[in-house]
């Protein structure tokens, strides 16, 4: 579980328009919390503090705290919508957990040792197929984000799903035993070298029609300079 705290107050007054005050007038986020066979709880929250949490990214992956008038709840985000061009969030989804709940997330991956990997010090550069994973587990063991070592990752070496080293009691959703669900996590390869070609410039009208031009004004000084070669001198 995150060590995010939100703090929230219940609300009667339910509906768009009664939204549309609270956070015109109040700078409130007007949210929902269900699950766990209990009724529906429509709440409201802190606008700055909702933003604020939410720059901890544990917030979307991770069982976190709410408490609704003094009440404690765990809780994961379901949904949550953002107006369109504006820093504000319109509303927020949250369900109920407990820990024995078997819950399927996503899950950041944090990379760690990327300058050390033997790799990047023969040259090699970084390649990242995954930024997360998605799991399935317990609503206590849901982890905030798995590490992927990448120490001892040489140069054409990969990482796939097989090879990560997930917490206790914590499973991935797909198969990795079968290869054709085992995919690449991340890689190190050399960079490609791209041979860039000349542009071939394309001649405008003007200057084809001066070219031809000039060709033809040599062609005709040519053979004036022949035909005189040409004549037989005159006696004097």
């Amino acid at each position: 579980m995150s060590n995010v705290l939100l703090e929230a107050e219940s609300r009667a007054d339910v509906g768009r328009g009664a939204s549309r005050r609270l956070r015109r007038l109040e700078n409130k986020v007007p949210a929902v919390i269900y699950g766990s066979g209990k009724d529906a709880e429509n709440i409201h929250l802190a606008q700055n503090k909702v933003i604020k949490a939410l720059e901890n990214e544990a917030i979307y992956s991770s069982v976190f705290t709410i408490t609704v008038d003094g009440a404690k709840q765990q809780v994961i985000l379901k949904d949550l919508q953002r107006h369109p061009y504006k820093p504000v969030i319109l509303h927020m989804d949250l369900q109920r957990v407990s820990d024995k709940d078997v819950l399927i997330r996503a899950v950041p991956l944090h990379f760690i040792n990327e300058e050390d990997a033997p790799g990047i010090r023969d040259g090699g550069i970084i390649s990242h197929t995954m930024t997360q994973v998605e799991v399935r587990c317990q609503a206590k063991n849901l982890p905030e984000f798995i590490t992927v070592d990448m120490a001892n990752l040489e140069l054409n070496g990969i990482i796939h799903l097989a090879d990560l080293s997930l917490p206790k009691n914590v499973e991935l959703t797909v198969d990795v035993s079968d290869h054709a669900h085992n995919h690449p996590v991340v890689s190190i390869h050399l960079p490609k070298v791209i041979v860039e070609e000349e542009p071939v410039v394309e001649e405008s009208a003007e200057e084809a029609a001066a070219e031809e031009g000039e060709e033809k004004d040599t062609t005709e000084a040519n053979g004036s300079e022949s035909s005189e070669e040409a004549k037989p001198e005159e006696n004097a």
